[in-house]
């Protein structure tokens, strides 16, 4: 059984908000990062090219020694992670896994909803695809869940304009979009990594008492209770708190926006994908 580190996949720099938790709560690991920033977003493409450019990341990390892939990427998780499951692990490497961002939030969103009334802030693509709905419904059945896409939140995150009266606008509009669907509405889940940036804003936005949720302490509990259920797979991952960071664009560019999501510097490297 091949041994390497946690690989984190995002189509660009959200998934750091995902790793910046995952490390926090289990320091111990190895992790490689990688950003497909060159094809970065992903939220607007179609099922197909999602999947296909997630499976070329995943067969990347595979690669590089990595047993357990996590995607931090919501619409990875959603249009690409079922697939590669069942059809393309076993082809690949039958003794790896890979992970998603949805369903382990959606294993826990009952926990937060007195109401049962959730509202889910997410791109495009990942809304489109339904995948909240789909999951939420199998743990919580009585949960009704109201969507909203917010297609100008990644591109006002990733040109550094989140702080400006732009972004308010943006923001309202959408917060007040998905409270309009229900007036119950209680819960508020930010189905996109990038979004933690956004976090104050948004809740600036919601109705007092209306808690918001983001993703990366859900996903890092979650990655916890996975390492003490499946113990043949901790054994695999190697230790010694090294962390790499790989981006598919410019790794200067990536290295100035990292730190915005990360918390800290990171010094990325450039990779082509074989594919």
């Amino acid at each position: 059984m091949q041994t390497g580190p946690i690989g984190i996949f995002d189509s660009g720099y959200g998934g750091l908000t995902v790793m910046q938790e995952i490390v926090h709560r289990l320091p111990a690991y190895n992790y490689i990062y990688l950003g497909d920033n060159a094809r970065a977003p992903y939220g607007t493409r179609s099922f197909e090219t999602v999947y296909r450019y997630t499976l070329e990341c995943v067969e990347w990390f595979f690669k590089q020694g990595c047993p357990l892939v996590i995607l931090a990427c919501n619409t990875a998780s959603a249009k690409a992670l079922r697939t590669i499951q069942q059809n393309d692990l076993q082809k690949l490497n039958p003794a790896n896994r890979v992970l998603g961002v949805i369903r382990p939030t959606a294993e826990v969103i009952g926990q937060y909803s007195q109401t049962k009334k959730v509202g889910v802030l997410a791109t495009a693509g990942t809304v489109l695809s339904g995948s909240y709905e789909i999951e939420i419904s199998k743990f919580y059945p009585a949960i009704q869940v109201y969507q909203q896409a917010c297609p100008m939140l990644v591109p006002l995150i990733e040109n550094n304009e989140h702080e400006s009266k732009g972004a308010d606008y943006f923001v309202k509009e959408y917060a007040d979009a998905l409270i309009a669907q229900s007036n119950g509405i209680d819960t508020v889940l930010l189905g996109c990594t990038h979004y933690p940036l956004l976090h104050k804003k948004i809740q600036q936005f919601l109705p007092e008492g209306v808690q918001l949720l983001s993703q990366g302490k859900i996903v890092a509990d979650s990655l916890a209770d996975y390492m003490g259920r499946h113990p043949e797979m901790e054994k695999r991952l190697t230790k010694g708190g090294s962390r790499q960071f790989f981006t598919t664009d410019s790794a200067p560019d990536f290295n100035n926006h990292a730190r915005l999501f990360y918390g800290e510097e990171v010094k990325a490297e450039h990779v082509e994908l074989s594919n």
